[in-house]
């Protein structure tokens, strides 16, 4: 029997460093490109993440779980897997669940810079027998014929990845607050790919999912985390700084100015987190947000907040008179988005002031800065960061940076604190 997380880690709390993909200190930093080309580019990513999920919104309708886009996420973290630790720099995506990485021996992998994990060389791993638990919780797994257990993760874009599901000791460099270290897990389930193929990023060593489901990294780490993570995102423009991923008692997020809302989950759909969001307010107008278009569960919710995901994305008929109303506040002239991504824009001349706006979401009120809601696109155009989406309404990474973001998955909340992550 493996040992808990509990038995290997005593619950003090810890917290490891998240790398922007399009900061200096990551693989896939492109020097060449402009701020606004990246940020045109993260744009381009969430909204292709969000076809794939309108392309399955029939699945999502009958219970099922919509393939999510690999290599989507927006963030770095450095693992490491194995005993002796083997590392890697894997993206995170809070809409994935397992965890999986490309492994020795590769019958069909996708080119990949650095080094591949070979289990061979850890004395700790140990594939899962296909009559475990964590194997029959997983969707779309088999069995050997050594009675072990194969899993396999299809994309919607015809990518996927197909291994052996094992479990291995997880270990993370921290800066908890006794000091820099590494903080190992023993018996962590992920998934050891020696298939993997499609649109995979050859900088890139695989995928570490923070969702809600019972595979996720954080739901593996439930016992020694007391069910509570925080991340603060600094904002787009700010790629200098990095950003912190906090568990346990390094995550919990207090203060005068802190507001929590109820965090929901999905029994249809588990991978995702749902708030409810009940109202917008643009300078003085207040607009209803009716009804919950996306959750089919059990538990209210009418939008997921998703880390991984650049814009916030609403009901068609809630950003129509969203964008409206936003124009209504802006003396200035609208002009074209250069990219012809975005529906509101103008020059970013002394002429132009964003409205106030206010996220009135169940017993928490979110006021925003000016730079949750309007982006930089071009040289002199800044763009309303919102969109619309009636498959499923997201609350993105632009709207959630400059605040501490706390999740407590016992207390089932989820609070936000003003904050400057830069410093945080």
């Amino acid at each position: 029997m493996a040992l808990s997380f509990i038995d290997a880690y005593n619950g003090s709390g810890f917290s490891v460093e998240l790398v922007h993909r399009d900061s200096p200190d990551s693989p896939f930093y492109n020097p060449s490109e402009s701020q606004t080309k990246r940020l045109t580019n993260a744009i381009q990513r969430s909204l292709n993440r969000v076809n794939h999920f309108t392309k399955n919104s029939a699945s999502i309708k009958n219970g099922a779980q919509p393939p999510i886009i690999p290599n989507n996420g927006e963030y770095l973290m450095n693992i490491s897997i194995g005993t002796p630790p083997f590392g890697l720099l894997a993206i995170v995506d809070t809409g994935s669940d397992l965890m999986w990485i490309q492994c020795k021996p590769c019958t069909n992998c996708y080119k990949q810079i650095d080094p591949l994990f070979d289990p061979k060389s850890s004395t700790t791993y140990r594939k899962v027998s296909c009559k475990s638990e964590r194997c029959q919780s997983l969707d779309n797994t088999s069995c050997d014929d050594d009675g072990t257990c194969r899993y396999m993760i299809s994309y919607a874009d015809k990518s996927h990845s197909i291994g052996h599901v094992a479990n291995e000791t997880l270990s993370m460099a921290t800066g908890s607050k006794t000091g820099s270290g590494l903080v190992s897990f023993p018996g962590f389930t992920f998934g050891c790919g020696h298939d993997n193929a499609g649109s995979f990023n050859e900088k890139g060593t695989g995928i570490v999912g923070l969702g809600a489901s019972s595979v996720s990294l954080i739901s593996q780490l439930d016992t020694s985390i007391s069910g509570k993570f925080s991340y603060c995102l600094v904002p787009f423009s700010e790629r200098k700084s990095s950003s912190k991923l906090r568990f346990g008692s390094e995550a919990v997020v207090s203060g005068a100015k802190s507001v929590s809302t109820p965090l929901s989950r999905n029994i249809f759909h588990p991978v995702f987190y749902y708030l409810t969001l009940e109202a917008i307010t643009i300078g003085d107008k207040r607009l209803k947000v009716n009804g919950s278009s996306s959750s089919t569960g059990d538990d209210p919710g009418n939008i997921i907040i998703d880390s991984g995901t650049t814009l916030t994305l609403l009901p068609s008929n809630v950003y129509a008179k969203m964008e409206s109303q936003v124009a209504k506040s802006i003396e200035a002239k609208p002009v074209k988005d250069p990219s012809g991504i975005l529906s509101l824009c103008y020059n970013s001349t002394a002429q132009f002031k964003a409205p106030s706006m206010t996220m009135h979401f169940s017993n928490a009120d979110l006021k925003l800065n000016d730079y949750n809601t309007f982006v930089e696109v071009a040289e002199g155009v800044v763009c309303l960061a919102f969109g619309a989406n009636d498959d499923l309404a997201i609350y993105g990474n632009i709207a959630q940076a400059g605040f501490l973001v706390g999740y407590d998955l016992g207390k089932k909340t989820l609070t936000f604190l003003p904050t400057d992550c830069s410093k945080s």
